[in-house]
């Protein structure tokens, strides 16, 4: 009987309103970003993930925010259970960031706008050379404690366990000598899988850890490179996994 009134009213209030409240955040966002996109590139959006996990009444709580250090940039790496980690992160984790995403992800109306003009990087997979070229695009945007957010599993669970990382957030950790910030989801996959078409309500916990700071200097041959890329991929994997409800 609960399950269904949860249904009813997700369908018929919760969701009109956050849609109506994604456009107006979206122009907000867009319009706003044209004058300054660190103020209303992140206050709109944090606004926004809040609300959805206030207005489906899905509880969060969240631990380790004095592993932040303020005005310090970081590149956050959360592992990716649901869409609904996109919300948890702007809405929680406290300190300005852009998102680094996958460039098909700017043509989504009003979202991928606002992403765009908000000064997101976008990724161009197709040549290491365009690779390259995002690391160039987020060390013009990453300073004076503006961080960057990457999923380093690139694309969401498929059953709520961690899955292999790519090197991506570890590349520009080393090449740009900022800190990785671990942080560790649990609960979204529950709220909503990649299979799911509707909310469950489930509690949430998001877990922010020490950050692992780049260990390669000028002097680092590529070899050594991959090798400490490798490193920081693994404790980053195991930091964020020893938190999860379903781990690896």
């Amino acid at each position: 009987m609960i399950r269904a009134l949860y249904l009813i009213y997700q369908i018929f209030i919760a969701l009109p309103i956050m849609i109506a409240v994604t456009i107006l955040v979206a122009l907000f966002t867009m319009i706003g970003s044209i004058f300054n996109d660190r103020f209303w590139g992140y206050w709109p959006g944090m606004i926004w993930g809040r609300l959805f996990y206030l207005v489906f009444m899905i509880p969060v709580k969240i631990d380790g925010k004095e592993n932040i250090k303020k005005g310090q940039s970081y590149i956050i790496a959360p592992n990716h259970q649901s869409y609904w980690d996109a919300f948890l992160v702007y809405g929680y984790i406290g300190i300005k960031f852009k998102w680094m995403m996958k460039k098909e992800l700017g043509r989504i109306p009003f979202v991928g706008w606002a992403c765009y003009m908000a000064g997101c990087i976008f990724i161009d997979r197709s040549s290491r050379e365009s690779g390259m070229n995002s690391i160039r695009k987020a060390e013009s945007k990453l300073k004076d404690g503006m961080s960057v957010v990457i999923f380093p599993e690139g694309t969401r669970s498929q059953d709520g366990r961690i899955g292999k990382f790519k090197r991506g957030a570890f590349l520009i950790s080393e090449e740009l000598k900022l800190p990785i910030l671990p942080v560790t989801i649990d609960g979204n996959y529950d709220v909503m899988s990649r299979h799911a078409w509707n909310v469950t309500w489930h509690p949430v916990h998001m877990t922010i850890h020490e950050p692992v700071w780049p260990k390669s200097d000028k002097d680092t041959s590529e070899t050594e490179l991959k090798a400490i890329m490798g490193k920081t991929s693994d404790e980053v994997f195991n930091t964020i996994n020893q938190t999860l409800q379903f781990r690896s």
